[in-house]
């Protein structure tokens, strides 16, 4: 994990780790209605499910993390049941349908808490597609309470905060990458392509 040691908030992406687990592709139809919602907002366009399908063999180890889609966190139901209600005061787990898998039981989890906490004039310029790859937070404006939430300035990427990402790691071992995109502690150091693969 890049950046690791915690004195004080800190803000991450997740990714599957690069173990030896398979990993899932959302449905494309379903990838662009969540990235409109996330987008454009309105209940009635909230997706209510979504679908996706196995990369790998069907002898893989299955990831409790296997996507690496920025903005729909795809987590094992066991843990999801296991990091606790928590979860659910930033959004929502909603049913992931996998094709030709239907032992599998994974969730995803749609982050509807869009908090304006980064500092505009520090941070690093958006891209076109709303990605920031040297975000600066404002540390009073941070919902560090939260596990995860999403910016205004990039709303198809959920942010995790760094508690939330010691019990994830804790429960999963290297089933996850946490890649640092800021830190309190000016010592520690954010990963060089945080939203990259």
């Amino acid at each position: 994990m890049s950046g690791s040691p915690r004195r004080g908030p800190a803000v991450y992406r997740l990714l599957p780790g690069l173990g030896d687990y398979g990993t899932l592709r959302l449905n494309g139809t379903d990838a662009s209605r969540l990235m409109r919602w996330q987008r454009l907002g309105g209940e009635e366009e909230r997706p209510t499910g979504l679908r996706a399908e196995w990369l790998d063999g069907d002898g893989t180890p299955r990831n409790e993390f296997p996507s690496g889609s920025p903005g729909a966190p795809v987590l094992g139901r066991r843990l999801a049941e296991r990091f606790g209600d928590e979860l659910l005061t930033a959004g929502t787990l909603v049913p992931l349908e996998i094709d030709k898998a239907e032992d599998d039981d994974y969730v995803v989890y749609v982050v509807d808490q869009v908090v304006d906490c980064l500092d505009l004039r520090r941070s690093s310029k958006p891209k076109r597609n709303g990605e920031i790859k040297k975000p600066v937070y404002r540390p009073e404006a941070l919902p560090t309470r939260l596990p995860a939430f999403r910016l205004p300035q990039f709303p198809r990427a959920v942010q995790w905060n760094g508690w939330a990402v010691d019990r994830l790691l804790d429960l999963t071992g290297d089933q996850i990458e946490a890649r640092l995109t800021w830190s309190g502690d000016p010592a520690a150091k954010p990963h060089p392509d945080p939203w990259g693969f």
